[in-house]
């Protein structure tokens, strides 16, 4: 099935057919959820971490373009070679440039979910340029021919017997062993030959500093690190929201960024990356592709602030149950379902409603995003833009009018339970969305209404 062209409810439908699949997602997400609770806990001054985190980004957000010139200038002065991308076409044709010059026909990449927004991998495949993907659980997706499901936990839609099978047909691996430490060897080894031969490097950036000019990327295996020290050409590709104003700024975020992704205290690997090694090339690019629009939206620009944890993914129960595929865009989850309309209304329509609007997002989120509120604002926009489902307009206005009078709405209930009552087969079928995955309640005797009036006066 096109992930471009189905919607959620569809694809959620079809995780949803392998139901211990979803149980193991589910509660192995919550897993994560409570370790970062654990975590939180540990220090008394979460909260006020959280706070100021947000408000360093606040910062930036109104101060974005004097920050980005500021950190042009110190890249520039520390041996960089910076570049600006409009948009997503821009950024690929430029790091296509830069290896088609350097004669590279195969790069070693480290997570990077702004080249996977980008579709950068198709992209220098078709240019003939052979693209590995170095993060453990990144390199098990390429080779499955997927998505990344999750912007922290790759592969977390994948059981270790389905990597052994793959590992098999890949890697040489023994058929039908799906030991951990084995797997993790074999990877191991294939990936030390693709950094020894690869000329060139891509890197994500985590938190680009302003002052100095600076790139700090995290992650948890070091292939970041192997992949730009050994290669002869280092691109880091960042977005212009990536930027914080000072190294002491790292400090706070590098104490919220592991707690709220993993429950670690801090990330494996925090490396900076300012001047290139002699005889090295570094390319800079740093890319727009929509977040100047989102910027210009009241209502969704705090949704800049974020630093992709992926906390919000793993204690959004719609996103536990429904799988990262299902959302059809790079960032799935809560935030992806924010930021993917901003690069197209039409396309992503279905994301925002996939949500319970709980406001477990907000509440984890480490720099303070109002990622339930931003939700809900954002199906009113896409009302009013005309970009729902027939089916849900109908609906919404049938709701509207039955809504709009008590009379009306005293009559629909009783012709309501009348109905589960007498025809209990018109409400209980495959055709009532509620009942395919659920078991429909009891009609009650009487309305809340009904029972208030009678009883208010012994009450």
């Amino acid at each position: 099935m096109n992930r471009q062209t189905a919607d959620h409810a569809t694809l959620a439908e079809k995780f949803n057919e392998n139901e211990p699949r979803v149980n193991w997602h589910d509660e192995t997400l919550w897993w994560v959820r409570a370790k970062r609770d654990r975590m939180a806990w540990t220090l008394p001054e979460w909260e006020q971490l959280r706070a100021a985190a947000s408000q360093i980004k606040l910062n930036v957000l109104g101060n974005l373009h004097n920050y980005l010139l500021q950190f042009e200038e110190q890249a520039i002065q520390n041996g960089a070679i910076v570049h600006w991308a409009a948009d997503a076409a821009e950024h690929n044709r430029i790091v296509n440039d830069i290896l088609q010059q350097h004669g590279v026909k195969k790069i070693v990449k480290s997570k990077s979910m702004l080249t996977e927004e980008c579709h950068l991998n198709p992209y220098l495949e078709a240019n003939g340029i052979e693209v590995i993907d170095t993060d453990l659980g990144e390199r098990i997706v390429q080779l499955a021919k997927e998505p990344p499901s999750h912007i922290v936990l790759p592969c977390i839609h994948k059981k270790k017997e389905e990597i052994g099978a793959l590992f098999h047909e890949h890697l040489g691996t023994p058929a039908g062993n799906a030991d951990p430490q084995l797997l993790t060897h074999a990877a191991r080894l294939h990936l030390r030959t693709a950094f020894l031969e690869s000329k060139a490097a891509i890197t994500g950036v985590n938190f680009a500093v302003a002052a100095t000019g600076e790139m700090v990327v995290c992650t948890n295996e070091g292939n970041a690190d192997m992949g730009a020290h050994l290669a002869d050409v280092h691109i880091a590709c960042m977005g212009i929201e990536k930027i914080i104003p000072r190294r002491a700024h790292l400090g706070v975020f590098l104490r919220l960024l592991a707690r709220s992704a993993t429950g670690q205290p801090i990330t494996t690997y925090s490396s900076h990356f300012r001047q290139p090694r002699k005889g090295q090339e570094l390319h800079i690019v740093i890319v727009d592709n929509g977040r100047s629009r989102q910027l210009g939206r009241e209502d969704f620009r705090h949704s800049l602030k974020c630093i992709r944890c992926g906390a919000c993914m793993n204690t959004c129960p719609v996103y536990r149950r429904s799988g990262g595929h299902s959302y059809h865009t790079a960032v799935a989850g809560p935030i992806g379902a924010i930021l993917a309309p901003n690069l197209d209304m039409k396309q992503y329509a279905d994301l925002p409603f996939a949500s319970t609007l709980c406001g477990s997002c907000s509440n984890v989120c480490p720099v303070k995003i109002d990622i339930h509120q931003q939700l809900y604002k954002w199906r009113q926009v896409l009302v009013q833009e005309g970009h729902t489902t027939t089916a849900k307009t109908a609906g919404m206005q049938a709701m509207r009018a039955v809504l709009s009078g008590p009379r009306k709405f005293r009559a629909a209930g009783k012709i309501g339970r009348w109905v589960m009552r007498a025809f209990p087969g018109m409400v209980n079928n495959r055709m009532n969305p509620w009942y395919k995955q659920r078991d429909m309640p009891a009609p009650p005797a009487q309305s809340f209404s009904e029972w208030y009036a009678k009883n208010k006066q012994s009450t």
